[in-house]
């Protein structure tokens, strides 16, 4: 049994350190950038984006048209997170 738990936990270990990825700051950044933009687009869609598609996928090219349109058609916070995404 203890030899079970030992192999289990040396595959488990092997795994972990092997995922890991390592990124440098900017792709970090464009990132976080994105995944942000996304959450915009949900949490402002019956304001900004009600002509478009509700699963519509947000990518890295589309973060800035985001923050345009949450600055054109929002309200001031709607203005403030599209201000955020345009750092």
């Amino acid at each position: 049994m203890a030899s079970i738990n030992k192999y289990l936990s040396a595959i488990g270990r092997r795994g972990g350190l092997k995922s890991r990825r390592h990124l440098d700051a900017n792709t970090a950044r464009a990132m976080v950038r994105v995944r942000e933009a996304r959450r915009a687009y949900r949490r402002f869609h019956t304001m900004c984006f009600w002509s478009y598609r509700t699963d519509l996928v947000i990518g890295r090219d589309d973060v800035s048209w985001v923050a345009e349109q949450l600055m054109k058609h929002g309200n001031r916070d709607a203005w403030n997170v599209g201000a955020r995404l345009c750092r």
